[in-house]
């Protein structure tokens, strides 16, 4: 009898662990299948939001066909506490797993309405854009220039909606100076700043919302240089003719002002590298500028000779090797051509045409780039 019974208990067991295990593969199967959406939505989660909320909001409107399925997935995978808020895009046919991804994930697949402020060389300009779910592209509804412009209707009338996100983009090459002007102008942030070192901070683009402080996102700048520069520096060329972090952030502020074409950024380093190499001054316009203006907007003429002539901490064509601080906040890109130049033995260089984004024309020799000179001045008398 007992053996009979033994028999029936491992029949059950192994029953049940097949029927565990035939339920466990249905559930993976319907994690990772396609979802029932056939059109995209826009998902809210708010701050503070929990993965069950969420689970029962995208059941209500009809994004997964189960929400038990859609938590236990993500407490599966580890994924319950990476939940980020914002609003979503959830395209048509998204899996659980895809939805979990986006949501956990987030800054990516953002929809509603956007704010960007675009923190530029010369002024801010304020974009509104909202996303259209069906085509997953953001719509421009308006832009401005807060210090100049009336503001728009429709930007009042999204910092109403709850779905409404913000940016701050900072530009390769702006100052610190220009940073904390621009900051002082967006209404959603609150606090006051003091101008933080030149070239602390890393220039992208950083999501904000209403009541951060100015001190708090400047911080953030400044630990984001900070990684780009130490990350940067442990990779630098064996040669590279600079000896600390700080000097490298000096160089990479006059490569970012000399040129916005990347793929000239290596060259233009190289120039001032090997300038560096044999003790010639680097003689940039851009730092002379920054002696004269501190970096408190542009100086909106061209330099006279007397200020070529100029003595000041930061007159290239006067001093003898780097200035004393960076001129401006330089990106990644720059930050690395300065701590890994392209190897040319460049140490000129003038521009190819009136129109900066063109690039410029190198040259080795003295003879060559006075050549190179001749033909930019005779661009210029023609324009004249």
């Amino acid at each position: 009898m007992w053996r009979h019974i033994a028999s029936n208990a491992l029949t059950l067991m192994l029953v049940g662990i097949f029927l565990f295990g035939g339920a466990l593969l249905w559930a993976q199967n319907e994690y990772t299948a396609e979802g029932p959406l056939d059109a995209p939505i826009c998902l809210e989660v708010p701050r503070g939001s929990t993965m069950s909320r969420v689970s029962e909001n995208l059941s209500e409107q009809g994004a997964v066909r189960s929400a038990s399925l859609f938590r236990l997935g993500a407490d599966y995978s580890d994924r319950s506490q990476a939940l980020k808020a914002g609003s979503y895009l959830v395209p048509e046919g998204a899996s659980m797993a895809e939805i979990v991804d986006v949501i956990t994930r987030g800054g990516a697949s953002t929809c509603g309405t956007e704010v960007v402020y675009r923190v530029g060389i010369t002024r801010m300009l304020v974009e509104v854009r909202e996303l259209d779910p069906a085509s997953g592209r953001f719509e421009e509804r308006a832009e401005f220039n807060p210090a100049t412009d009336e503001t728009p209707e429709v930007y009042t009338a999204v910092k109403d909606r709850s779905d409404t996100r913000y940016r701050v983009a900072l530009a390769e090459g702006v100052t610190s100076w220009q940073v904390v002007e621009e900051l002082g102008q967006i209404d959603v942030l609150k606090g006051e700043v003091e101008v933080p070192p030149e070239g602390s901070l890393a220039p992208d683009s950083y999501e904000i919302g209403p009541g951060d402080t100015r001190a708090a996102l400047i911080e953030r700048m400044q630990r984001a240089q900070e990684v780009i520069l130490a990350e940067a520096w442990a990779n630098r060329a064996d040669d590279v003719p600079l000896e600390s972090p700080e000097e490298a952030l000096i160089l990479a502020s006059i490569v970012e002002k000399e040129t916005g074409n990347a793929q000239e950024r290596f060259d233009v380093a190289a120039v001032f590298a090997n300038r560096l190499d044999r003790g010639m001054r680097l003689q940039t316009d851009p730092t002379v500028i920054y002696g004269i203006t501190k970096g408190e907007g542009p100086l909106g003429r061209g330099l006279r000779q007397s200020e070529l002539r100029g003595a000041t901490p930061y007159n290239t064509y006067v001093i003898d090797g780097l200035p004393p601080t960076p001129i401006a906040n330089p990106g990644r890109a720059s930050i690395e051509a300065a701590l890994n130049p392209s190897g040319a033995e460049y140490l000129f260089f003038v521009a190819k045409t009136l129109d900066p984004s063109d690039g410029h024309n190198f040259a080795v020799t003295l003879d060559e780039h006075n050549a190179n000179v001749a033909e930019y001045r005779r661009l210029e008398r023609a324009n004249q």
